[in-house]
């Protein structure tokens, strides 16, 4: 499982992130978002939203109470939540997920400690935690060859915008 970290100085960077993964998207990906209320996920899946073709008159917000949101763009995104389903086993079975975990989108699901384990066995994990009041680490964990690759695609675009003014984004590779 490879991993890798890049701090977002701003919301406006942690949404650009959301946006470069959303760039890479084909359908069929399943993004795990952990991290605390208030710590960015929204934030990050409507970057996602955005370079998935999702137009600007999307009004892209928590499924919270919903419990998930369909935006259409070149790629249908998913936007689950399941932070009012808790550990709920039965609640979650109800919400159909395989459904779109394993349609043609990319799954986005906030509170994704929550999925049982046995839900899925490949998938990209990103963990957004506070690094002060308006920065992000975001840390991008791989589980599966199809996100390892994911990951390097991520790193490669973040490398090629280094020296562009957009990317003043301090990035700590981990291995």
């Amino acid at each position: 499982m490879g991993s890798w970290s890049v701090v977002a100085k701003s919301p406006r960077q942690t949404l650009d992130w959301g946006r470069r993964l959303g760039k890479l998207a084909l359908g069929g990906e399943i993004i795990g978002l952990i991290g605390e209320l208030g710590a960015g996920k929204t934030c990050f899946v409507r970057g996602v939203a955005e370079g998935a073709g999702v137009g600007n008159q999307a009004w892209v917000r928590s499924p919270t109470f919903t419990l998930i949101n369909e935006y259409q763009g070149r790629v249908p995104v998913y936007h689950i939540d399941l932070y009012r389903v808790g550990n709920n086993h039965a609640d979650i079975e109800g919400l159909n997920l395989r459904e779109y975990l394993y349609a043609d989108g990319m799954s986005l699901i906030e509170w994704f400690e929550y999925l049982p384990a046995t839900e899925v066995d490949e998938y990209l994990e990103l963990k957004i935690a506070h690094a002060s009041a308006t920065a992000r680490e975001l840390t991008f964990s791989a589980h599966g060859e199809r996100y390892e690759q994911l990951l390097q695609e991520l790193k490669k675009m973040a490398s090629q915008r280094s020296g562009s003014r957009e990317s003043k984004i301090q990035a700590a590779g981990k291995r």
